[in-house]
């Protein structure tokens, strides 16, 4: 994971890039919030090599906006594994487990403006604009402020095969 979020094209849309001690403290999270939840960013590995590629999951945000507390589904994945169909794979399987297996009703996902890899998956997996909105933690990066928020309901899920 620390090989992922060190990589500065990965982490192009955020402010910084992680440090070990973050990254570990990213992961001490995603545990507390699947023991609590019983879900949470999962790490994803390659089926076929077992070769690990970064996360893929669900996760509960609280943070201060008029559309939290949300479910949020979100992936990053080592650069090497882009444009592989990864992402969207792992994005339908999350959201079916949501849907099925958590009996969520819905679930969002946010990301800069100016990340299209991201909102390009986003639609690829049937989530639909909602709107726009100025995250409050980014204010002093005027590039990354201004975020889109996405979301599905259950009944607008395609199913996965």
């Amino acid at each position: 994971m620390q090989a992922v979020n060190k990589d500065a094209e990965v982490m192009r849309f955020f402010p910084n890039t992680l440090t070990l001690e973050q990254t570990q403290e990213f992961i001490k999270k995603m545990q507390q919030q699947f023991q609590k939840n019983g879900f949470c960013y999962y790490a994803v590995e390659k089926l076929e090599d077992e070769q690990f590629i970064g996360f893929i999951g669900l996760s509960e945000k609280d943070f201060k906006a008029d559309f939290t507390p949300y479910i949020d589904i979100c992936w990053r994945l080592h650069q090497s594994n882009w444009n592989k169909g990864y992402a969207t794979e792992g994005a339908l399987a999350y959201l079916n487990f949501g849907f099925e297996v958590l009996k969520l009703k819905n679930i969002k996902s946010i990301t800069p403006v100016i990340n299209l890899p991201f909102e390009h998956v986003m639609k690829k997996i049937g989530m639909y604009k909602v709107g726009t909105f100025k995250n409050l933690l980014l204010g002093d990066y005027p590039d990354l402020e201004e975020y889109l928020l996405y979301e599905i309901n259950h009944p607008n899920m395609p199913l996965y095969k």
